[in-house]
């Protein structure tokens, strides 16, 4: 699925589960936004940008959501801890 961040379009990945919210991703050209089900540390040990957003259940909470933790990878193309997933991603084309 297409999901529109600022003039961008990234892809949006769902994926329904058996009682319980949604897996959500985000991914832009150089990384991503995660909801709180992956893990940022194996994110971290692969050396790629991504950051993690929790408490979500549509992409648009996704994209409205504080960032929680963040690779190093990410912090370095300027993604931070607070600022908005949507703000994060803006970051990563």
């Amino acid at each position: 699925m297409s999901v529109k961040v600022y003039d961008k379009t990234c892809l949006g990945v769902r994926v329904e589960l058996p009682d319980s919210p949604p897996l959500l991703l985000v991914v832009a050209e150089k990384g991503f936004v995660m909801c709180g089900f992956l893990n940022v540390e194996a994110a971290e040990k692969l050396d790629v940008a991504a950051a993690v957003v929790s408490g979500v259940k549509s992409f648009e909470d996704v994209l409205n959501a504080n960032v929680k933790a963040a690779t190093s990878k990410a912090e370095a193309l300027g993604v931070s801890v607070g600022m908005k997933g949507a703000d994060a991603l803006k970051h990563m084309f």
